[in-house]
């Protein structure tokens, strides 16, 4: 299956140039996308455009990924209802590096073979661009009646809108349009790929091609990735799911994933791994006859876990599950690094007690009962440990006198009580 027709297949084909496909088969072509350098890690937002570089790469073409350190500077008005906030020079820097070390972790940069992947950054030719330059030699090529007629402009300009739109703003198609100009006069790259809302700034650009450089260029769009309900895709009630373990851990990556919908599921396979067609039809219909055992979900979110972070952490993720839900062991527990442990129990009440408490050891009535509030009462407490219902670390406490001393921490910080089968009580030592 070439390019083209796998993105049909995988529902990732929005709009594409007349001529791209032919241009495909030609010849290895380099392309590119633009990422927006607004922060040091790229979000599962951003994942779909990442794995569109990487199919192109695996199908033999030329990957150009484009850090937008000058637009950046700008902001790009596609999609948005309002200018935003405009980043310096060093904070664009360091979300750069953030950058570049992710897009290493799914293309190919340093093989040296003719379509090893190219990262390239905008500032690098613009910082020199003098206004007037720019106008005269890149503004008479297009004219404001093109400019207006696209939507992100008109939906800005609509009576709708009491916002309005800055100049900065307006020219930041001529700006791109220019990107994919000196691309195309300085490494060859004829075609430029992004989100659906990106279609009217990649056309600037194969438009000035065609004025400037009297050259032919092509575009290739995907469709912006939406929940089943519409609503917007990777976001939580935290926020963003980004691709930085830093800053989204990998438990909650994975859980991310595993928490989507059949119908979600059913999509994402396709878009977000490179299982080949006859597997993925394979797994969605062994899914179909058994939903509840989640196969689907399981498979989607064992593939992009391992592909974002790596394969310890996808199984570690897994473990991190199976304690959440009642079936992990005390070894298990214990295995967690400190990051994932925390992960897991987010939003578990918390208590605190003074470490010397500990190290000469504290009765287990006396720390539940009387120093943290995870039992109201002694009698509520002994009750619970006599029924078996007590467990400290994965582990079932039969004796109401059990002290409770250094070696039982967690990472010599940590003590989980866990009351019945879902009630879980962190207890930090410090």
């Amino acid at each position: 299956m070439n390019f083209v027709e796998d993105l049909k297949w995988r529902g990732m084909l929005h709009d594409i140039m007349p001529g791209t496909d032919e241009q495909l088969k030609k010849e290895m072509t380099a392309a590119y996308i633009g990422f927006d350098p607004t922060a040091d890690s790229l979000h599962v937002g951003s994942f779909a455009q990442i794995m569109l570089l990487k199919r192109f790469q695996l199908a033999g073409h030329k990957p150009l990924a484009l850090v937008g350190g000058a637009t950046g500077m700008i902001g790009d008005p596609s999609g948005k209802s309002q200018e935003r906030n405009l980043l310096d020079e060093e904070l664009l820097n360091k979300n750069q590096e953030g950058i570049k070390k992710q897009l290493a972790k799914f293309l190919d940069f340093e093989s040296g073979a003719p379509n090893a992947a190219l990262m390239v950054n905008n500032y690098d030719w613009m910082k020199e661009f003098t206004f007037l330059d720019f106008i005269r030699d890149i503004g008479k090529h297009i004219t404001v009646n093109y400019m207006m007629a696209k939507d992100s402009v008109k939906k800005r300009l609509s009576a709708e809108s009491k916002l309005g739109m800055s100049f900065t703003e307006f020219t930041y198609q001529l700006v791109q349009g220019y990107d994919f100009l000196w691309l195309y006069d300085n490494l060859k790259c004829k075609l430029q790929m992004g989100g659906s809302d990106q279609w009217g700034n990649i056309i600037t650009g194969t438009e000035l091609i065609r004025r400037k450089s009297g050259g032919e260029a092509f575009a290739i769009t995907i469709p912006l990735i939406t929940k089943a309900d519409g609503s917007k895709f990777g976001k939580t009630e935290t926020g963003n799911v980004w691709l930085d373990s830093a800053r989204t851990s990998p438990y909650k990556f994975y859980q991310f994933w595993l928490n989507t919908s059949d119908e979600d599921a059913e999509r994402y396979i396709k878009v977000f791994t490179l299982l080949p067609k006859d597997e993925i039809e394979n797994v969605i219909g062994q899914h179909k006859e058994a939903p509840h055992v989640r196969l689907l979900q399981k498979k989607l979110a064992e593939e992009v876990t391992t592909m974002v972070h790596s394969k310890d952490e996808f199984e570690m993720a897994v473990e991190a599950s199976q304690i959440l839900f009642g079936k992990g062991t005390a070894q298990q527990l214990r295995s967690l690094d400190e990051n994932t442990f925390l992960s897991v129990f987010e939003g578990v009440p918390q208590f605190t007690v003074a470490k010397p408490e500990i190290e000469t050891g504290i009765n287990i009535i006396s720390l539940l009962a009387e120093k943290t509030g995870v039992f109201q009462s002694k009698g509520e407490l002994r009750r619970t440990i006599a029924g078996n219902g007590l467990s400290i670390n994965k582990e079932k406490i039969s004796d109401a006198d059990l002290l409770i001393k250094n070696d039982r921490l967690i990472g010599g910080k940590y003590i989980l009580a866990q009351k019945g089968k879902k009630n879980y009580y962190l207890i930090i030592v410090e």
